[in-house]
Order: structure tokens, then sequence, then C-alpha cells
């Protein structure tokens, strides 16, 4: 009998198939296939299951990888979804979105020279496959606890937040001002990366769990925040990042020249039919785009313009190809549909008189390192270049967004605008008004979604530490 562990010999990694240039290019859907049963089955028997899984110590969430790589080798599906539902609130947009080459599969011992196992695209079939056959978290064990905690935001880590607690017999009631649940996982993250009926799916899960969703609600505006702290036992926010970051050069408020955020919704709301209003929509349709930003948010701009039918889209970094943030995956699939990028650029001048025309950019070259570690780049003095433009998309990052109120809550901020959080282990994230918790990137900064995850759980731990409530379970 041929031995299980050496299965990675025979079979090499195969990734689900996608869809070619020339079909994906002209829509908005997904455009990764899903695994057969035994596609899955074979991919995940391919895991050494190493003693030491630094796959597993990698993620942000810390999921048990070859545990449920194993289960779905043995054709165990619904354990296998819930083993991953232990360590993760939406493993299903996780295994579509992270960053896996810099995460687990970056870290998985087959990836020196033989093919990582394919754990991202694993992690998205088990609990796809689970929900067509009828899989739903197990509640029958909760015992309703009475308590109820206020959660604004339905991002992330919102999300994470009310799953735990749900879990453990707390009512959550979720406000956001957006229609739909999962903030910019549905309003910020293009179709073609993740399909909006994914969210709305762990919408209906979630409610089944006993999750109350009041959307279109505007805490601060349709509702004081002063009521929430007086109705429910605790609050929790999560509320992310949503303020630009500006170049800080000329001509960035010219016509023509585009937030990233707001153009990517503006395309999403379309898709979606939520707003029919012709000037709310930004249409890229025969422009010459130049994408100023090298991360996962200035690849999803580079790939909206492709779609939506630009004559070109240029994107520069001012950093090398090795240091970019973005994913290698979404860098790729950019390249592949006809991005063409400019290393060691940096935007010093967007150029116009009524509008856009061009942007002037300046060689760099990386020098010493900084306090992070990350090389910094220096300007090569003489080596302006202007190259033309109908638009421009300033994809730089985003900020903390802190409303007014959290002053008038005794919540602290640190000077950046991020909330300052307790890392004490009886109160995670617990913000300095001790009824207030709060995780995500309106806590750390602008992240990614499994980190925001990781935290919205951890937060419900703090809470039900603050209520005297029992250790959490998750599962």
């Amino acid at each position: 009998m041929a031995d299980k562990y050496l299965q990675f010999l025979d079979i090499p990694r195969k990734d689900p198939d996608k869809l070619s240039v020339e079909v994906r290019t002209k829509e908005f859907r997904e455009i990764y296939s899903q695994y057969s049963a035994a596609a899955a089955s074979s991919q995940a028997g391919r895991c050494l299951s190493c003693g030491s899984p630094f796959c597993e110590w990698k993620c942000p969430v810390h999921n048990y990888i070859p545990n449920w790589l194993a289960l779905v080798n043995d054709g165990k599906l619904f354990e296998a979804a819930e083993l991953s539902h232990q360590t993760n609130s939406l493993p299903e947009v996780c295994g579509r979105i992270c960053p896996q080459d810099r995460l687990c599969e970056g870290a998985c011992t087959l990836n020196d020279g033989i093919g990582a196992v394919s754990i991202g695209a694993i992690e998205k079939y088990i609990t796809d496959e689970a929900f067509k056959q009828g899989w739903k978290p197990d509640m029958s064990n909760v015992v309703r606890t009475g308590k109820r905690v206020a959660i604004v935001g339905a991002g992330p880590a919102g999300l994470g937040c009310a799953d735990i607690l749900v879990r453990n017999g707390v009512t959550p009631v979720v406000f956001d001002r957006y229609p739909k649940i999962g903030g910019l996982l549905t309003f910020g993250i293009p179709p073609f990366k993740l399909e909006k009926a994914v969210v709305e799916k762990r919408r209906e899960i979630m409610e089944n769990m006993g999750v109350e969703f009041r959307l279109n609600v505007d805490v601060g505006r349709d509702i004081e925040f002063g009521r929430l702290t007086r109705e429910f036992d605790a609050v929790f926010l999560g509320m992310g990042t949503y303020t630009y970051v500006k170049g800080g050069f000329a001509g960035e408020d010219l016509p023509g020249v585009y937030e990233a955020l707001p153009y990517l919704i503006s395309n999403i709301n379309r898709e979606l039919g939520i707003s029919d209003d012709p000037a709310a929509f930004i249409d890229l349709r025969d422009k010459h785009v130049v994408v100023l930003g090298g991360g996962d948010t200035g690849m999803d701009c580079n790939r909206t313009a492709i779609r939506q039918g630009a004559s070109s889209v240029a994107c520069t970094y001012r950093r090398d190809e090795d240091n970019m943030p973005g994913s290698r995956r979404d860098y790729k699939n950019s390249k592949e549909e006809g991005v063409t990028f400019l290393f060691n650029r940096q935007p010093i001048e967007i150029v116009g008189a009524d509008r856009v025309q061009g942007v002037k950019l300046v060689e760099t070259r990386l020098g010493p390192p900084d306090q992070r570690g990350r090389r910094v780049p220096e300007v090569v003095p003489g080596t302006e270049e202007t190259i033309p433009a109908d638009a421009v998309i300033i994809a730089f990052g985003f900020l903390p967004s802190p409303p007014d109120w959290l002053v008038e809550q005794q919540i602290a901020l640190h000077g950046n605008g991020r909330v300052r959080v307790s890392g004490a282990p009886q109160h995670r994230f617990q913000t300095t008004n001790p009824k207030i918790f709060a995780g995500g990137d309106m806590v750390r900064g602008s992240d990614l979604v499994v980190t925001a995850v990781f935290e919205g759980r951890e937060a419900a731990g703090g809470i039900l530490s603050y209520l005297g409530l029992k250790a959490p379970v998750n599962h």
C-alpha cells in the first residue's frame, strides 16, 4: 500500500480551474471554479501532517489546517466544516480573499519547490459544499443567557464577534449603515473575487443562529449611540477604516481623480442594482487609467477598470515587485488581464488644467530599512517623466475614521485615531469605557479580513468575561 504521507510525490498541486482572460474580463463573477469532491480529497491528501504545522501558526485565526485537510481527504465533509468553524467565522470568505501566498500556503513545508497544499481553495470548498448539502452550525446545546450586545458594524470584525456571542447564549444585535451585511466584503471587494451571494448566505446562516441585523441604520445619526449603551449589556465597535490616504501632491483635486473606495463602491452598487443615479457611477470605459498604489485595493481597482472597458490600465508602485504588498495571486491575475505595472515609480504631481491629463512620476531606488524593517524608497534625481491619463485612482490605503461620539463615551484614541483597547487576558479588546469593546481595522489600522475576524472573536471573549459568563465556546 502506498504511504499516504508521500502522496505529494505522485500528485502535483492543482488549483481550481479559472475562467479564460477573454471571458472573465467581460464580467464581474468569480473567476475560480469549485473543486469536485474527488479533487478536494486528492489535493488535501498532499498534506504532510507536519508535527509543527507552520501553516496553522502563520494563519491569523490559527485554523486547524492539517486536521480539516485530513477530514476532507477521508470524505468527512461535515466534520471538516465543524472544525473549520471552530476557529473562523467566515471560512468561505477567507478561502476566497486571504493572501494565502503570504500566510498559510507561504508557510507550507511543500512550498519549497514542490507546490504548497492549496489550502485556500480547500477551505472555500469545505463550507460552500457543506452549505449545499444542508450543513449548518449546531446550536442545540446553546443555553440562552438573556444578555444582549449591540454590535456597530456588520463587517468581518462585527460578524466574528456576533458568531462567538450567539454560540454562547448572548443575543447580538448588529447595526450597519449599509443595506446589506459585510461592510467592505460586500461594498469594497469586487464580485470577481467574492460574489455577494456568498455574503448573503452567511447572513442567512447567522440569522438562523439567532443574530439580529438592523441595516440602513447609521449609529450616531439615525440612532443615538448612548441609547445602545443604555439598552444593551455591552457594545462592540467594528466600523473599519474609511479615510483614504492622500499623496500630498498637486493635482489630487482635479476632475477625473478618484479615491479607490468610492470608485469600487460605485461599481458594486451598479452591479447590485442598489443605485440608479447615473451621477453616482464612476465609469472608466475608454479611459486611459493610472492606479497609484500596489496593495490589494490597487489590484481591485486595476481589475475593475479592465472590466469596465478602460482603454488601458497602468499601476504604479514606489518599491520593486518583490516588495509589493498586494496579493501575488491578484498581481498575477492583473497582469494576465492586461494591466501594466510601473515599479520603482513615485507620483509627484497629477497634471492637468480643467481635468486630469497625466501623472508626473519620478524613479526610486530602495535605501536602508526603516524602523519596521522595510527598505525606504529614495528619489533618483533627474528621472521625472509624465505618463498620459484620462483618469487616476488613488489607492494608498486607509486611515481610521473615528466618529465624534467616541470622545463623549470616554473612549480614548491613539494619536493616529485608532481606538485604544486592553490586552489583558480577561478584558481583551475592552476600550477605556468598560462597557464598550472594539476590534478590527479601527483598532489596529487597515489590515486583512482574517485579522479583523480574529479580533472580533477575541473581543467576544472579552465581552463574555465582562458579563460574568464562562469561557467562550467557539462551536
